[in-house]
């Protein structure tokens, strides 16, 4: 599928002059959290070369992180998660609702947020942890919160691209494990399909619980037990073997495979003992059946997309809703509901407490 041209100008916009020059988008009356060293957690601050092409923050013992394209990067620029930048920005529209024109991610996010928190967005400052390219952070902008987007590889290149830094969109290249803020500053931190990809689960959590201002929000999800899991035969051993190999050959190799599986999982889509012999079998990820009103080359984009995502991730964590409840409650969080979503992932929502 061409990818098509996003027209988005009346919601995101480009930095004015005169934020470039502030280093900080402007907005009205209210401030970002700041940036902080990630390593010494002290103040950072802007510094240019003079000619404006070359920027970077600072701290007062010298440690430098530099502004490449706008965002700020707080990691190497190499790392166990390079596989995602990979795939993000190869296929930095799919999963964009404004790229299908179906309510796909609209309908996830605001099933995790609760009809409470969905109502309630507009400008609350909302972390979008594991941005990827940006599926979120679009419903996010279209609700009227301020976004703070952040990701550990590349995928924030496909998230600037899709929707640029403004007045209310920030974008940082980042680790959940080592956040650029000071705690408890975000109204809303969310996390979508990333804090099982990190070294350690429970800590990965523990970060964004952090980040959560009194009163404010959590909303997560991360893989759960599943018997379809534990059933796949071709799937792990590929991966164990794949999550070894070069990002920019790996994703050749996922697109081979989708080339060969995909028009058997078409085949057998209305065939329900047929589709649950080849998931088996199959290494890829087909939603002829979970969405069967999605276009042939749509089907095929998301195939391509998923399938990288499933056989390269470096850390794959799986857990309970039992052991994520009894984990936002030792954090001392109040309000927790924790279910498993229609697509089966644990999905957790909580209060921190106001005093």
């Amino acid at each position: 599928m061409v990818a098509t041209r996003l027209n988005s100008a009346s919601v995101y916009r480009r930095a004015t002059e005169d934020e470039r020059t502030t280093g900080e988008p402007l907005i009205l009356g209210k401030k970002w959290p700041d940036w902080i060293c990630p390593s010494s957690r002290t103040a950072l601050r802007r510094k240019s070369d003079g000619s404006g092409d070359q920027e970077s923050l600072v701290n007062d013992q010298g440690i430098c992180y530099p502004v490449i394209a706008g965002i700020p990067r707080f990691v190497p620029q190499n790392s166990y998660s390079d596989p995602f930048g990979v795939q993000w920005n190869r296929y930095r529209l799919t999963q964009l609702d404004s790229y299908t024109s179906l309510p796909l991610s609209k309908d996830r996010l605001r099933e995790g947020l609760g009809e409470k928190l969905w109502g309630n967005l507009a400008d609350k400052h909302v972390l979008d942890a594991g941005c990827g390219a940006g599926r979120f952070t679009e419903i996010f902008l279209k609700q009227g919160a301020y976004v703070t987007s952040f990701d550990l590889s590349s995928a924030v290149d496909a998230n600037s691209a899709n929707f640029p830094p403004g007045s209310r969109h920030r974008i940082a290249q980042a680790d959940i494990l080592a956040m650029p803020f000071a705690p408890g500053q975000y109204d809303l931190v969310f996390s979508f399909g990333a804090v099982q990809h990190t070294p350690n689960l429970d800590d990965a959590v523990r970060a964004l619980v952090a980040q959560v201002k009194p009163g404010g929000w959590v909303v997560l999800d991360h893989y759960s037990h599943n018997i379809s899991h534990y059933t796949k035969i071709t799937e792990p051993l590929i991966r164990q073997w794949l999550k070894r190999v070069e990002a920019s050959r790996g994703i050749k190799v996922t697109e081979a495979l989708v080339s060969v599986f995909l028009p058997l999982h078409k085949a057998v889509r209305n065939f329900y003992l047929a589709q649950i012999v080849l998931s088996r079998v199959s290494p890829i990820r087909s939603y002829y059946h979970a969405i069967p009103h999605m276009s042939d080359e749509l089907q095929r984009e998301w195939a391509l997309l998923d399938t990288h995502d499933a056989l390269t991730p470096w850390y794959i964590h799986r857990g309970s809703c039992k052991h994520l409840a009894r984990l936002l409650q030792d954090l001392n969080l109040v309000d927790i509901e924790c279910w498993k979503s229609r697509s089966s992932e644990v999905v957790a929502r909580a209060r921190k407490p106001s005093g």
